[in-house]
């Protein structure tokens, strides 16, 4: 909303009843804890005339007296002597950041939990250099709750961001600092930059005010080979194709078709799959099926413990689109650009999965629309290490304050990522895409990650058929035991690993079940891990 006036205090300030502005803070309160409860005089020490003049039974009360309001001028004498924090002006403002998130635990802060270490999040790392470097007080310093700190978009543990905003109120000018910008950043890990802040509205929040969130998900297009011959997956989904009558399509494909598949090794199939590359037909397939996402509709099955029902599943999605395959080493990679208005947990990550999938098995896109219905399956996730948060988008913030002329004291400067594109690129090539294929060379992750789906014999990915319907036995049903359900694995989740590991991620490792947890979360909860 816009300010309907000016809430600056350099203004005239002569209306006993002029409203607060953001610099504004109350004086604390006069009261001690050394006021006793029998202490009956008023605060120029005359008796109270309500209580009646009696001499007290108590004939020492006159001395606790005495012993009180001594130690009451003993107190103001010491704090007198304690010199105390300036009180320095705070603004709202918006951070503009960029991580590279494979060191910390998401970007949320978190309250440490008893027992147990303090985890290390992107805010927590950004509020400690903030109160390190006097933007923040230290009476606030405890708590980012006190300063009103949001963000634009909540992403994972691992999960990168070239830019988000983080807004809350801070001290834009601290004495003694002629770069706050670059002190904070000095202050921070190299892994973690503030490209830049800026004042704006009293009103801003940066979820609320966010119009929409860019990502990108990168992957190597050797996933979109088909399903190994002879693997529990092939087996699976070519025994349902003909028990309805069809065949899978990807019979005789040309990347299997000159080697026996069940005599060749990993290792030998990963040398193969490096040099792989997409025609144009698999490129064009993927641009066909990824308009099926745009517009709005009900994304429940690419979230968690959602009901179907629940009007908050519906989504907006503004424009996705396919980039060309390039070349980076030996591996050919893919770029997916997804731009939403908001995006459910998780819900990027599954989108991929479903696209991919389905490219790969040949499923007709039609089985998207059954994906959109009330019908529930279970939707995995693509490996974390492929999404990076390239910018949230604040079109209707920055219409409304540039609307505004310069010289009137609510306009602000609209919030533009485009002035630190140099800084933020450099950044992205050095710490977030150098990162992710070095992961991907040295550990073979999402090699690992498409084996694991390969290595499934359950009913729960038979909607990936040749007729595009999802069947009876893929349907999940709460509160109801599914057999043999596709467990996730906690190793696809990290997006770090220590730079001499180089041991392949195994399909063959025991399953971790990380989606317990999720499934008991509250709405709330699934709210604050939106992003």
């Amino acid at each position: 909303m816009d300010e309907k006036r000016s809430l600056d205090p350099d203004l005239s300030t002569s209306s006993s009843k002029r409203l607060k502005t953001d610099t504004e803070v109350e004086e604390p309160s006069k009261a001690t804890a050394f006021e006793s409860p029998i202490d009956t005089s008023d605060h120029e020490g005359r008796e109270d005339k309500s209580v009646k003049s009696k001499k007290p039974k108590d004939k020492n009360l006159k001395g606790r007296r005495r012993r009180d309001q001594a130690s009451r001028d003993a107190w103001e004498a010491r704090s007198s002597d304690i010199p105390k924090e300036p009180r320095l002006p705070k603004r709202e403002c918006a951070l503009l950041i960029g991580f590279c998130g494979s060191k910390y635990s998401g970007m949320q802060f978190q309250k440490v939990q008893p027992g147990l270490p303090q985890p290390r999040t992107i805010e927590g790392e950004l509020f400690r250099a903030l109160v390190t470097a006097g933007a923040v007080s230290k009476d606030n310093s405890e708590d980012p709750v006190k300063v009103g700190l949001a963000r634009a978009a909540r992403t994972d543990a691992g999960v990168h961001a070239v830019g988000n905003i983080v807004s809350l109120k801070m001290i834009m000018s601290v004495p003694g600092v002629d770069d706050l910008r670059a002190h904070i950043n000095t202050l921070l890990p190299p892994d973690i930059r503030l490209w830049g802040f800026q004042r704006v509205q009293r009103s801003f929040n940066a979820r609320l005010l966010c119009d929409a969130r860019k990502y990108t998900y990168f992957f190597p297009s050797y996933l979109l080979i088909p399903p190994k011959p002879g693997s529990h997956l092939d087996g699976v989904l070519r025994e349902y194709a003909l028990s309805q009558g069809s065949e899978i399509p990807w019979d005789n494909d040309p990347f299997w078709s000159p080697v026996d598949p069940t005599k060749s090794t990993p290792q030998e199939d990963m040398l193969r799959k490096r040099a792989w590359r997409a025609t144009p037909a698999h490129v064009d397939r993927l641009r066909d099926m990824v308009l099926k996402f745009e517009k709005t509709h009900n994304f429940h099955n690419f979230t968690v413990a959602r009901d179907p029902k629940d009007k908050t599943n519906i989504r907006f999605m503004k424009n996705l689109q396919i980039a060309e395959p390039a070349v980076y080493g030996e591996t050919e990679w893919i770029a997916v650009s997804l731009h939403g208005q908001s995006f459910m947990l998780h819900q990027k990550r599954k989108m991929m999965f479903a696209l991919v999938m389905i490219c790969r098995t040949g499923t007709p896109s039609s089985v998207i629309d059954e994906l959109f219905g009330l019908t529930s399956v279970h939707i995995p996730k693509m490996p974390a290490l492929g999404l990076l948060l390239e910018h949230p988008v604040f079109t209707g913030y920055n219409t409304r304050v540039t609307s505004k002329s310069p010289s009137d004291p609510d306009y602000r400067e609209p919030i533009d990522f485009d002035k630190y594109s140099e800084e933020m690129n450099t950044f992205k090539q050095r710490y977030i895409y150098d990162n992710m294929r070095s992961i991907e060379d040295r550990k073979g992750l999402f090699d690992g990650w498409i084996r694991s789906v390969d290595s499934y014999r359950g009913a729960d990915f038979l909607y990936l058929n040749p007729k595009g319907v999802i069947p009876p036995e893929s349907v999940v049903t709460k509160g109801v035991r599914r057999e043999n359900p596709f467990r996730e694995r906690k190793v696809f989740n990290l997006t770090s690993f220590a730079e001499d590991d180089n041991e392949r991620v195994q399909a063959e490792e025991l399953p971790d079940e990380v989606e317990d947890a999720e499934e008991s979360m509250t709405k709330k909860q699934l709210e604050e891990a939106e992003g």
